[in-house]
């Protein structure tokens, strides 16, 4: 109900300044039933003396209201959205057509698994065609979000050292670079968090790490590339180190959109990982609305996965496998947000392999370009070829005066969204820029 306000002048007054007495949306009918005081329907419940001062406006006056407020915020449709290791890149058109089609768009979670082998099918194949691409197992497309599948991922790793001797290892390695998300993820998992720094070079510091690395570990979760837009070139030595010290690794996906179809984590020696459909696969980003974040397993961790599985008969038909003894159970209603699983899915078949992989290739290139282009202004601390994004400093303009902070606000006066700020927390006045594959040259 509140009014944005720039220069002094508001963009949009507050709500309680449209309409006025007698105005209303609705005019309900009577109930027909005698009518009851509200104190006698709800004995002992402190009741206001008099109504709430509510605005009182017609319904088109509510929805032109909220309209204008809505087109205040800056979207992926609306203008260039750099937001660094989120991928706000255009969501195709087609997977939305996908998603409408009356037979998608019309079911029931309780339908018979008879009269929903459409779906099942298309959940199989997505499956299939995810385990594909990150080189891993099996998969659950239950998780609603990232960080959900995450969540997920670790509580596989957590059900797995229970199984196999394991209940002492209490702690998660996670980079100085990392996800807020990891190390939110193993303590709510109820591990302790042990961080190992960088190397000069802005990867992770092998010698460092194998320090860290005890028989109470439990696993190490890390991205690649990085949050500085490396790529770990050391990732094999990184996954023995762990291995060696009896933890697993877990693969963060947030940034899977700078190798898709080139490189795959599950050939990294990574043991679980989570994607998120909407930054690597063409799904919109929810907003707090639907989202998409399945988690992926090695043959190791494969029966961990949450259940049910989707699995396909001897004769061909598609079932839901509940019989999985050493699942971690459910982490969403019915099967996940399926509508965004039938938009991944129509990105990847109009996409392919081939298209996958310049679609990496193209962010990166981006990336590149753009890095190139601020490099004399906006300085890179950890310098050199950058894959899909690259964390900028802007300590020369602080030291005049001008933070990220501010540096961010005035880009959204240009139309622009502003990049991500002050993360990773190593680099001073940080600004991480991902342009995405699917921007031009104009932009």
């Amino acid at each position: 109900m509140g009014s944005c306000i720039t220069d002094g002048v508001p963009l949009e007054p507050l709500i309680f300044t449209r309409g006025g007495p007698g105005h209303r949306g609705v005019d309900l009918p009577t109930a027909g039933v005698p009518e009851a005081a509200p104190a006698d329907l709800l004995p002992g419940v402190p009741l206001r003396a008099d109504p709430p001062l509510l605005p009182q406006v017609s319904e088109p006056e509510v929805v032109r209201h909220f309209t204008r407020l809505s087109r205040l915020n800056h979207s992926v449709d609306g203008g260039f959205y750099p937001l660094g290791s989120c991928t706000m890149k255009h969501n195709p058109r087609l997977g939305e057509e996908a998603a409408a089609l009356p037979g998608f768009a019309g079911m029931h979670p309780y339908q018979e698994v008879a009269d929903a082998q459409g779906i099942l099918r298309l959940m199989f194949e997505l499956e299939r065609a995810l385990a594909a691409v990150t080189g891993f197992s099996r998969a659950s497309l239950q998780p609603a979000a990232g960080a959900q599948g995450e969540l997920a991922g670790v509580l596989m790793i957590r059900a797995y050292h229970h199984d196999h001797g394991g209940s002492t290892r209490d702690t998660v390695v996670v980079p100085d670079s990392a996800h807020g998300t990891n190390l939110a993820s193993a303590a709510m998992a109820g591990y302790r968090v042990v961080e190992v720094p960088s190397s000069s070079e802005g990867l992770v510091d092998v010698a460092a790490l194998r320090g860290v690395l005890s028989e109470r570990t439990a696993a190490l979760m890390l991205t690649n590339p990085n949050t500085l837009g490396l790529f770990e070139r050391e990732i094999m030595a990184v996954a023995e180190a762990v291995h060696s010290a009896g933890g697993l690794c877990y693969y963060d996906g947030a940034n899977l959109n700078a190798i898709v179809g080139r490189a795959r984590p599950g050939d990294m020696g990574m043991d679980v990982a989570h994607l998120n459909l909407h930054k690597t696969f063409g799904t919109p980003h929810g907003g707090g609305g639907p989202g998409a974040g399945p988690v992926l397993a090695a043959e190791r961790l494969e029966p961990y996965l949450p259940a049910p599985l989707v699995t396909r008969r001897e004769e061909g038909s598609f079932d839901l496998d509940y019989d999985r003894p050493h699942s971690i159970g459910r982490v969403k209603g019915f099967y996940g947000n399926v509508g965004v699983l039938v938009r991944a899915y129509a990105y990847i078949l109009r996409m392919g392999g081939d298209g996958l992989a310049q679609a990496s290739g193209d962010a990166v290139l981006a990336a590149n370009y753009l890095r190139a282009r601020l490099h004399d202004r906006y300085p890179v601390p950890y310098d050199g070829y950058c894959m899909h994004e690259f964390v900028a400093s802007a300590t020369a303009q602080a030291a005049r005066g001008a933070t990220a902070r501010d540096i961010g606000k005035r880009i959204l006066d240009f139309g622009m969204h502003a990049p991500t700020v002050y993360f990773p927390l190593i680099v001073p006045e940080a600004l991480m820029i991902e342009p995405t594959e699917t921007e031009s040259l104009d932009t």
